[in-house]
């Protein structure tokens, strides 16, 4: 183990607790996240909250620091408290009483605490899903034992009224309990332990097939009038228990507003890929949102774009077939328009055939180098892909230039590239030959000797061949905005 354990449940603490009284109450109650083998946050004013008997004293006792902290129920018989917490360690006690026994979380952990939300992609368990396996995760699962790594899965739970508690508990990560975690929250957070050497919390909130409408509260939709007029009434139907505007907040994330935590990583839009229109907004408007809601500031979101998928395979008949490549822009604006964000690009690591890639310690390393480099200050890596910068037209020929390369562009096995298209006057987009030439690419197409667009990988399952020298793969994208696919209407 990496740190001094300080069990301690002193006469000190009894004692404490035993001078607040001998009169009856009812127990201590607290959110299921609030339990044995938790990880709290490292150095921080730490919120925790729970329920007694109405106006009585609640006094809180951290074995790290062996101070008692007191607050006073409301008539409701609800109370919150913060308390400072100390650098990265444990385990630790957490002792909470009113004057009756106290209850006393074991095995409480101090260090950096992360929420894992989204939808499939993020939901899906190291084990995999049925005929879709993850790669390479059963050496991963055989290898995981580690008490410094703790795991929470917050059980599906869709609703039309805010609950204030989820169902769930914490584990140590071992082959058992990482089988069935989320294997890209699960690869992030490995990569946050072993580079930083402190103890890890991994908070899932996920389901999969979810609209990012679902994620959001109604205020939140106000500002999209087709979403919010779906929002269910309370105690109404819920017509899609996991598409439904409002009803996963309600149901799974608004009991774990305010607990203290570092920020959040997400994988979603593969159900929002036919209304990218709205995404970029609606994506921009969550983020705020949950960080108002929070009131920790605008702590560190980092995402993953949706991996290259032949969407066409579920597109019902006679409507008609949308690129998801939109989406994808959607997803690009967001970190350009919202502080303190970051992409993880996935474009070398879809899977044509399937919606859940296999490759799935890509995207949970890709945002560890995310967190890593911009909220924990690790200089030297790459975590950043190079995005698009400008087109100039030199005869027939296209000149794409290019932000965040410092080392320029590679390719995948060679200088070229075969995922580039070029549309003249008439945007008509045509297969073209490109080339690397330092930190450029160069596109050319016969059939285009007046070029005026060009776009790259800017297909459904177009599997990106565009890098920089770190290895981070380049987002599809275009120059034009011609309007040539609209989303489909519901």
């Amino acid at each position: 183990m990496k740190f001094n354990r300080h069990f301690v449940i002193s006469g000190l603490i009894a004692a404490a607790f035993l001078s607040i009284g001998v009169e009856t109450y009812a127990k201590v109650k607290m959110p299921a996240f609030f339990s044995d083998n938790m990880v709290m946050q490292q150095l921080t004013d730490a919120n925790l909250w729970g329920t007694a008997d109405a106006s009585s004293e609640i006094t809180v006792i951290p074995s790290w620091d062996n101070r008692a902290y007191k607050t006073r129920t409301d008539k409701n018989g609800n109370w919150k408290i913060t308390i400072p917490t100390a650098v990265a360690g444990g385990p630790y006690t957490l002792t909470v009483g009113d004057g009756a026994e106290p209850v006393v979380i074991n095995n409480v952990m101090l260090g950096e605490v992360w929420l894992c939300s989204g939808q499939s992609n993020m939901e899906m368990p190291m084990k995999g899903f049925k005929n879709q396996p993850v790669e390479g995760a059963n050496m991963a699962i055989l290898k995981s034992r580690n008490p410094d790594i703790r795991l929470f899965t917050v059980k599906r739970n869709s609703s039309t009224v805010p609950v204030n508690d989820v169902m769930g508990s914490w584990a140590e990560a071992s082959p058992e309990s990482v089988r069935e975690f989320s294997a890209t929250a699960y690869f992030f957070g490995r990569q946050i332990e072993e580079i930083l050497d402190v103890p890890v919390g991994l908070i899932v909130v996920a389901w999969g097939g979810s609209a990012c409408e679902a994620w959001m509260n109604d205020e939140m939709l106000q500002a999209f009038p087709e979403a919010a007029a779906k929002i269910p009434q309370v105690n109404g139907k819920i017509p899609s228990k996991n598409r439904t505007p409002s009803v996963l907040f309600k149901g799974m994330l608004n009991p774990l507003i305010g607990l203290s935590m570092r920020g959040v990583i997400w994988y979603q839009g593969e159900d929002n890929w036919n209304r990218a229109h709205t995404y970029t907004d609606m994506f921009s408007t969550m983020i705020t949102g949950w960080r108002n809601l929070w009131n920790q500031g605008d702590f560190p979101f980092y995402y993953c774009q949706i991996a290259p998928y032949d969407y066409s395979i579920i597109t019902e008949p006679g409507k008609e077939i949308i690129n998801s490549a939109y989406l994808r822009e959607a997803q690009a604006r967001v970190e350009n328009i919202v502080p303190n964000t970051g992409m993880a690009v996935l474009m070398d690591a879809g899977w044509k055939e399937g919606i859940h890639p296999p490759k799935k310690n890509i995207p949970g390393e890709r945002l560890a180098l995310l967190a890593l480099n911009k909220t924990y200050g690790i200089k030297g890596i790459g975590a950043e892909s190079p995005v698009y910068k400008s087109m100039e037209v030199h005869g027939d020929t296209v000149v794409v230039s290019f932000d965040r390369a410092p080392e320029w562009i590679a390719g995948k096995n060679s200088f070229e590239s075969t995922q580039f298209k070029l549309a003249g006057e008439d945007r008509v987009f045509h297969p073209a030959k490109a080339w690397i030439s330092r930190s450029k690419v160069m596109v050319k197409s016969d059939k285009v000797p007046h070029p005026v667009a060009v776009r790259y990988a800017f297909e459904n399952a177009s599997e990106g061949d565009l890098f920089s020298t770190d290895g981070l793969p380049v987002s599809s994208f275009r120059s034009d905005d011609w309007e040539d696919e609209r989303p489909i209407k519901e």
